[in-house]
């Protein structure tokens, strides 16, 4: 978890929000990102039968009859689901504070 502090504490009441509402829209953002990733890997899923969890672990292009071609937009989409997961989780667990407490660099 992270907590954002604004200095200097006397602005932090008009920083916080604005740096709170272009958190909160890039949550959204990456949300939706994250919707359409997940749409993409569907027919993936569907034609092979597997979750891409188990592809990514367990199959390798030979397995795919797109080959390598296949293998590479599969993975490929799957890595930017993981990498967009990882950013969404970041940003949600980012704490905000005006507390006063001076923070040294």
């Amino acid at each position: 978890m992270s907590t954002l502090y604004v200095e200097p504490i006397d602005k932090a009441q008009h920083v916080l929000p604005l740096v709170r509402a272009a958190i909160n829209s890039e949550i959204m953002r990456l949300e939706l990102a994250l919707q359409l990733a997940r749409e993409r890997l569907l027919p993936f899923e569907r034609k092979y039968g597997v979750s891409s969890e188990y592809f990514i672990t367990a199959m390798t292009a030979e397995d795919l009859q797109g080959g390598d071609e296949e293998y590479v937009q599969w993975a490929g989409e799957y890595q930017l689901m993981r990498r967009l997961e990882e950013r969404l989780t970041n940003l949600r667990e980012v704490q905000y504070s005006d507390s006063g407490v001076s923070r040294s660099a």
